[in-house]
């Protein structure tokens, strides 16, 4: 495809990304009080882990265009995720929660953060550092996910208003994946494979749930189905090119599909807003 698309596609999430920064940044001068409201919330509380996120996610948008400027938003990126990761990390451990208030957002500090500090790092070029990350990474995701399990099975599950933040749920697998490719590109490991096609079967199993978790009119909590989307996305089509048979019969649908399904959620998103 031309390369024009996909650098639009970039272009509008980096605006989007600046966006969404300065206004929460806005919002925490103005009114500090609902920063650490949410700061404090046992299930919102994890959520300011996506600033990290996404400024490490742009750094692999920016590097091409501009080493330096990566690097500088991956050095904030990392810093903030270290920062507020042990901070929020602490606060678990020393108890007092309601396990109620377990959801899949717990995974945003420890093991989103971790994973996109890995896949950074790995495109900057210091896979030696990514690895320490991925491992970090990995060994929360383990760790919470018996626990997630264990509170969507209990008494009447997750409420309503908190089921697109199963899309949470589905994303470690494949953004696991997606940041070990960064840290060694063109692989094809069992271990790799095995992750992915984990990734897939929870994609499968949101699809057999999807009046379940559509329970809730739109809102834009629906996004949280896209990181594991898009990273399941990423895996395939690299897969694919390095030679995986399975992954070059799938890459292509799966593309397909994402991007539909990213599509309508822009449309509604933009819908949403303007009503």
């Amino acid at each position: 495809m031309p390369s024009l698309i996909g650098e639009g596609v970039l272009l509008l999430s980096a605006v989007i990304w600046l966006t969404l920064l300065v206004f929460y940044l806005v919002q925490a001068v103005r009114y500090p009080e609902v920063t650490r409201h949410e700061f404090r919330h046992p299930v919102q509380g994890s959520t300011p882990a996506l600033l990290a996120v996404s400024t490490l996610l742009m750094v692999l948008a920016v590097l091409p265009y501009s080493r330096p400027m990566a690097w500088t938003l991956a050095v904030a990126g990392i810093t903030w995720h270290v920062v507020f990761s042990l901070w929020h990390t602490g606060v678990l451990w020393q108890g007092g929660r309601d396990m109620l208030d377990t959801a899949p957002t717990l995974y945003l500090p420890t093991v989103a953060g971790n994973f996109t500090s890995a896949a950074a790092l790995g495109g900057l070029g210091h896979p030696d550092w990514g690895w320490l990350f991925l491992g970090a990474g990995v060994f929360s995701w383990l760790s919470l996910e018996s626990l997630v399990i264990q509170r969507l099975w209990q008494s009447k599950g997750l409420p309503v208003a908190q089921r697109p933040l199963v899309g949470i749920q589905f994303a470690p697998p494949v953004v696991c994946a997606m940041a070990w490719l960064m840290l060694d590109p063109g692989s094809t490991d069992h271990w790799l494979m095995m992750m992915w096609g984990y990734g897939l079967f929870q994609l499968l199993l949101g699809l057999r749930l999807g009046s379940w978790l559509g329970a809730q009119p739109f809102s834009p909590a629906y996004w949280a189905y896209t990181f594991g989307i898009s990273a399941t996305t990423v895996c395939g089509l690299k897969l694919a090119v390095a030679g995986v048979g399975a992954a070059q019969v799938l890459a292509m649908p799966i593309f397909i599909g994402a991007n539909l399904f990213i599509a309508y959620l822009a449309v509604r998103t933009a819908w949403h807003a303007a009503s």
